[in-house]
């Protein structure tokens, strides 16, 4: 069963060789079952303070979302789910929804409010603070092992 196109949109590129590397990885793993692309836009000028930079991330991330786009926040606030949930969010999504799963990873100073309130839903990779890079790592590897449990294929032990 192939699933619906993925996004992942978040701001700024992967710049350490081995978050780089691991994202990469999994990247190629998710696109064997269903179309994964990974949108970048620019950082936030370095020189403003952090809440204008949000805002200027933001308006970037809300003019790159495109209407077919299901966002899908990723912020510590959000919902924690379990592997098996997180499949299940996404086949649920391949079911229902028209348009496409889209993931939304702020940069190092998080989210603007805005990006916020424009999510369908917030989800959170956990509680702790975690550095952007390796967000969009840990997002990549539970997409793919939703997709492994999606199919019975044994990666995800419970």
């Amino acid at each position: 069963m192939a699933g619906k196109p993925l996004r992942i949109l978040c701001v700024g590129k992967i710049k350490t060789a081995f978050w780089k590397a691991a994202a990469e990885h999994y990247g190629q793993r998710i696109r064997r079952w269903r179309p994964l692309e990974v949108s970048e836009v620019r950082d936030g000028d370095a020189s403003l303070p952090v809440p204008r930079r949000n805002e200027q991330e933001g308006k970037r991330l809300l003019e790159a979302l495109s209407p077919q786009d299901i966002p899908l926040i990723l912020d510590e606030r959000g919902a924690s789910l379990t592997s098996p949930q997180f499949a299940s969010l996404l086949q649920d999504l391949d079911r229902q929804a028209a348009g496409r799963p889209c993931f939304i990873i702020g940069g190092p100073f998080g989210l603007d409010d805005r990006i916020r309130a424009a999510g369908r839903r917030t989800l959170c990779l956990g509680p702790m603070t975690l550095p952007h890079e390796l967000a969009r790592v840990l997002l990549l590897e539970q997409l793919y092992r939703a997709e492994c449990i999606a199919r019975n294929i044994p990666y995800h032990h419970e």
